[in-house]
């Protein structure tokens, strides 16, 4: 009889880190100025998904004003040293203790988030994930676009992102045993099809989670 699975899947942001990580990471890549006066040309776009609290529209927008026409050189060199720095001083120890116990315990562990996937891969490396389901960046022969390539990894997304995974990866979901740690509304989904669901709202400690 073969062992159970095990899938987890952390959350980013607020949950294996202790702040925001996209916007630093977009003022860091095209400077707080640059950003700035993106946004205000585009303030027709702006204020209607700040009205909305349309978050999906924000990131398209702040990714149009990033990202247009930049390299995918650029963007892996300005990611590694990013997630250099999460690692270095953005990271809670308590969630990166917990991930790394699951990944002790032979689980298979998941970041699924809407933070771009090229600097949450470095941190996912360092911590022994898995893999990344992370938001995307489309390119075309090595320039990036200023779109996204597919959805914003966020609320139906990261469900939709973790079954095709699985998928690929010939796991039925409903065998497997899921974790899901999150921290907001953007994980109520995937929390809500996880057996154990955990909300990330206070320290967890280091002792290891009960089975």
């Amino acid at each position: 009889m073969s062992d159970p699975i095990v899938i987890v899947a952390f959350d980013f942001d607020g949950t294996l880190t202790y702040h925001d990580s996209v916007i630093p990471f977009i003022r860091r890549f095209t400077g707080t100025r640059q950003l700035v006066f993106g946004l205000v040309r585009r303030i027709h776009q702006v204020i209607p998904a700040l009205l909305r609290r349309d978050r999906d529209s924000l990131r398209r927008v702040a990714t149009q004003v990033a990202f247009t026409g930049r390299t995918l050189d650029q963007l892996g060199e300005h990611a590694a040293e990013f997630g250099d720095d999460v690692i270095a001083t953005g990271l809670r120890a308590d969630m990166a203790g917990r991930l790394r116990w699951h990944r002790d315990a032979g689980h298979t562990v998941l970041i699924v988030s809407a933070s771009y996937e090229q600097y949450v891969r470095v941190v996912g490396r360092h911590l022994g994930a898995h893999d990344v389901l992370a938001t995307r960046l489309e390119s075309i022969d090595g320039t990036l676009t200023g779109r996204l390539d597919g959805a914003n990894c966020r609320g139906p997304e990261k469900v939709r992102r973790l079954q095709q995974w699985c998928h690929d990866n010939e796991i039925m979901i409903s065998e497997a045993t899921v974790w899901a740690y999150g921290d907001s509304a953007g994980d109520r989904e995937l929390l809500a099809i996880a057996d154990h669901p955990i909300w990330v709202t206070e320290p967890l400690g280091s002792v290891a989670p009960s089975l």
